[in-house]
């Protein structure tokens, strides 16, 4: 079939099979280009190993440091005539190039935060890996089942304690326009949020795999978190969702103190701003996003989600000596968008940002540009007038 981008709202209805190939080859040239991460993972689990920050990390374990990888997530297969979800298509282009430079990957589709998918995943590491020594959690998900209450949890992107009011932009039609969110009307709106993105799935997750015995002695584990300039406070670090990422970043010490005995350790890695399918359905951060790109891309210190994660562990994680902490004992990799040089020049842009200059004082098209690449699009390789195939299998799941 031929495939064009269908879009609503903040997400693309439609993904390209040829295009998402594109997309995982080309970061997996740069890991490639970066060359080997000397003492890295050789057995990792990637939890929410599809899209993002997963898959980048998924890939910069794979190609930097030759791991053996699982990928546990959640998409939707191809049918005739309909196309798959991006994630689905990246993770068959993601175990193709594995296959071929005859490395270890296998997926797994399904609700990860299930008990059901928990031993399924565990009972593979078993069978093919015996243990494994880093455990990505990237999850992101809107909702959440809880394994335990049977309790079905929904996230909401609120601001706390009063209503927010500042810019946004419809990136595809570039109208730059002012924005109210109401706040949380009551606690069970926070509990839910927490719910479904605090750290609770993550110890979940890292307690049964301990117990299962699958943990190799000196473990890692890493979560991903965002902190934010002060302006998308009130909607993200300060709202509904940042609860959710104190949440999740006060489970590092439970977590340390669980993986003790066998010498393991947890992280939280605080990244940066990039466009992804959970960041472009923020209000402000789309807008935030296409000035922080011009900043960073004109100062030559702009970053992508691989470029990220290849420094998270070339540079961080895997260095061969002590990893640098913030105060609260977070990873830092979002250094170069906080520089206050950054932010200084992003907060007088935003000054000024309006729908008539913004294409002229803001990267509105790389922002675009990059959206579209979630999705398998925008790739000059690829003719998107020509038929493809649109069912695409993923060698390690059986139907």
């Amino acid at each position: 079939m031929i495939i064009q981008p269908r879009v609503r709202g903040f997400i693309c209805l439609t993904s390209h099979p040829e295009g998402t190939a594109q997309h995982v080859k080309q970061q997996i040239d740069y890991v490639k280009s970066k060359g080997k991460i000397e003492n890295g993972p050789k057995k990792v689990l990637v939890i929410g190993a599809s899209t993002g920050f997963g898959l980048a990390s998924r890939i910069t374990a794979a190609f930097g440091s030759d791991a053996a990888t699982i990928g546990v997530f959640f998409e939707k297969p191809a049918a005739p005539g309909k196309p798959g979800t991006a994630g689905w298509y990246n993770t068959a282009a993601f175990e193709k190039e594995a296959s071929a430079a005859e490395l270890y990957a296998k997926s797994i589709n399904g609700d990860a935060f299930s008990d059901e998918i928990k031993k399924q995943t565990i009972d593979l590491i078993k069978e093919d890996l015996g243990q494994v020594d880093l455990v990505v959690y990237s999850l992101a998900s809107p909702r959440r089942t809880h394994p335990k209450t049977g309790v079905a949890h929904a996230s909401v992107l609120k601001p706390i304690g009063q209503t927010f009011t500042d810019k946004t932009v419809d990136f595809h039609s570039g109208v730059v326009s002012d924005i109210s969110i109401q706040p949380v009307e009551s606690e069970e709106d926070i509990h839910n949020t927490v719910a479904v993105m605090g750290g609770e799935d993550w110890k979940f997750w890292i307690a049964q795999l301990k117990e299962a015995g699958v943990l190799a002695d000196g473990v890692k584990t890493v979560a991903y978190s965002y902190i934010g300039p002060e302006l998308t406070y009130p909607i993200y670090r300060n709202g509904t969702i940042g609860r959710a990422k104190d949440d999740l970043e006060g489970t590092v010490p439970v977590l340390n103190d669980l993986l003790q005995d066998i010498g393991g350790i947890s992280y939280v890695s605080v990244n940066k701003a990039l466009v992804t399918q959970s960041s472009s359905a923020i209000p402000v951060v789309p807008l935030y996003i296409s000035l922080l790109y011009k900043v960073m891309k004109e100062k030559g210190i702009h970053e992508g989600t691989i470029e990220q994660m290849q420094r998270l562990f070339a540079d961080r994680l895997y260095a061969n000596r002590e990893i640098p902490l913030d105060e609260k004992g977070r990873i830092r990799v979002d250094d170069l968008e906080m520089r206050e040089d950054v932010q200084a020049e992003v907060a007088k842009l935003w000054e000024q940002i309006t729908t008539e200059n913004l294409e002229q004082i803001s990267d509105i098209a790389g922002y675009r540009n990059d959206f579209f690449n979630l999705f398998g699009f925008n790739f000059d390789a690829v003719d998107y007038d020509k038929d493809t195939q649109e069912v695409v299998n993923i060698p390690s799941i059986k139907d």
